[in-house]
């Protein structure tokens, strides 16, 4: 299961994600310049360190590393919410406490994944009542990071 971020490694991945594109650390860095002050050696090494966690990719561009995230943050909520819930003794009245706490908009949009959902059951079922090929979860190419993958022990400039 995946850990919680550390504040600082949220605050990149949130630019990661919402860039949706392959970012140098000098980007992330000039942005969130712009709500703390922060060297160019800390943001580098907290990418460095989400490379290492596997939460991005990176390839090399010229002399520097462009990174990439591995999976959406829709994922990566998904499964601190799966870990919190299943850590519970009674994970029934777990979720019915964090109903309670949502918002009628929360609620309304918790609805429409439900609906979702079923109807993917539906759909991903043959008249048999068998699961078809190819789950749902493998149609949108959702994966969450390993534990911690190898480095390939290459860095560029080196």
């Amino acid at each position: 299961m995946p850990r919680q971020l550390g504040e600082l490694e949220d605050a990149v991945m949130t630019r990661v994600w919402q860039w949706n594109r392959p970012v140098t650390v000098r980007e992330v860095l000039e942005d969130l310049q712009q709500e703390r002050s922060i060297a160019y050696t800390t943001v580098m090494t907290v990418m460095d360190n989400l490379h290492q966690k596997g939460w991005v990719r990176r390839e090399v561009e010229g002399r520097a590393y462009r990174y990439t995230a591995v999976s959406t943050r829709a994922a990566y909520s998904a499964a601190l919410m799966n870990e919190a819930w299943s850590r519970s003794d009674n994970p029934a009245a777990a979720l019915v406490a964090f109903f309670g706490m949502m918002s009628s908009e929360q609620r309304e949009s918790l609805q429409a994944a439900v609906r979702i959902v079923q109807d993917d059951v539906v759909s991903d079922t043959a008249q048999d009542g068998r699961p078809l090929p190819g789950d749902r979860e493998q149609r949108a190419g959702e994966e969450l990071p390993a534990e911690r993958p190898a480095d390939d022990g290459t860095s560029p400039g080196r």
